[in-house]
């Protein structure tokens, strides 16, 4: 089954990195139009580099204005991927306000705001994909402000699903466990720590980038047509167990 999105114009923040960076690359070989946005130069200049029709937006999006002024610089969009966010993860009484504050300006209110700002950008057909997290379906031991941010994704997901659904604008989410990115790779490197949450995987197992990347791929296609306000588990099925 193919997902065609040739000549589509396609929103990814967070692309600096991991699933945000080879979502980039797997669209530009699709044929899609790709404006990767981070707020780092060097990994946006990197991927420049490799795929030279992609095209680099930096921006802080967690500067408000910033990120409104930017983003509202652009023409017709056919999807957005609200890819950036940070992960905090600390027992609930070592939690710092700036650690609830920082979690929840580039998680939440972020991805609230691009969307904002580009749906009015999009037509009838055009997909949002918001990339959540296992953590927003299932309490994880340490992950309680990253948690509470992404289910507050979800919650955005199923709200503009309700909203944007007349305009014929579908909004779903996608929620993996641990992704064995560099950072997963780094955080989750220790057995310890890694191998009682796989041994809750019936696949005994993390998944990998591309394991992610295709499920966003299938909801922005027309493929997906009528899968509208969902959070897709991308977790081996973990929740058939828990």
């Amino acid at each position: 089954m193919e997902c065609s999105l040739k000549g589509k114009t396609i929103v990814v923040t967070g692309a600096g990195q991991g699933i945000g960076n080879e979502l980039c690359r797997t669209l530009d070989q699709l044929g899609a139009k790709v404006i990767a946005v981070s707020r780092s130069p060097g990994p946006l200049e990197a991927l420049k580099k490799d795929c030279q029709k992609i095209e680099i937006v930096q921006v802080d999006l967690s500067d408000w204005s910033a990120t409104r002024s930017t983003l509202g610089a652009l023409g017709k969009v056919d999807g957005l991927v609200n890819n950036a966010a940070i992960a905090i993860i600390k027992p609930f009484p070592e939690l710092t306000e700036a650690d609830f504050d920082s979690t929840f300006n580039v998680n939440v209110k972020a991805a609230f705001n691009v969307a904002q700002v580009l749906v009015p950008k999009m037509e009838a057909g055009a997909s949002i994909v918001n990339v959540s997290s296992l953590a927003g379906l299932k309490a994880i031991n340490g992950h309680c402000v990253y948690s509470m941010s992404k289910a507050a994704i979800d919650g955005l997901t199923q709200n503009l699903a309700l909203e944007l659904g007349p305009k014929k604008i579908r909004v779903n989410s996608v929620n993996p466990t641990v992704i064995l990115t560099r950072m997963g790779r780094d955080n989750w490197s220790d057995p310890a720590k890694a191998d009682p949450l796989k041994a809750k995987i019936p696949l005994g197992r993390f998944g990998e980038v591309h394991e992610v990347v295709e499920p966003i791929i299938y909801l922005l296609s027309d493929r997906s047509s009528f899968i509208n306000g969902h959070s897709l588990p991308v977790e081996g099925g973990f929740l058939a167990g828990n």
